[in-house]
């Protein structure tokens, strides 16, 4: 069964293009949904990412240039759908972060109000609701 559309967390997309445990499902879980959904912020904890996975030897020069190189042309052939954060997603996350209710990160609070923010949208099983994960 299909989702129409899902917020991909950066989580899913280092699993889904580094070879780590939880690959297959990631690979699974973006299969299952018609439109993915980044943000410009994904793209660059992704980048992130990858430069921690080379600085720690996880993935060498040549791997970590591949990576970057598959997400970037996924990106550009439109594999994922774009979302553009606006005024509201950061009013919605500081409004997160004072509420004080659960311990937020700032991307994290982000993330979650891109989500929160577009009932459209639905969200990786770490921040759809989870905030027990984002406060790890």
């Amino acid at each position: 069964m299909l989702n129409e559309s899902a917020y991909i967390d950066t989580s899913v997309l280092g699993a889904y293009y580094c070879p780590e445990l939880l690959s297959s499902a990631a690979e699974d879980a973006l299969r299952r949904i018609e439109a993915p959904v980044i943000s410009i912020l994904s793209e660059v904890e992704f980048c992130s990412l990858i430069s921690k996975k080379r600085r720690l030897k996880e993935l060498n020069q040549r791997q970590a240039k591949e990576v970057l190189d598959l997400f970037a042309t996924h990106v550009a052939e439109g594999f994922y759908r774009r979302m553009v954060l606006t005024a509201e997603h950061y009013l919605k996350a500081r409004q997160l972060i004072a509420s004080m209710d659960i311990k937020l990160h700032t991307l994290d609070a982000l993330h979650l109000s891109a989500v929160r923010c577009s009932p459209q949208i639905g969200t990786s099983r770490r921040l759809r609701g989870d905030t027990k994960a984002a406060s790890n």
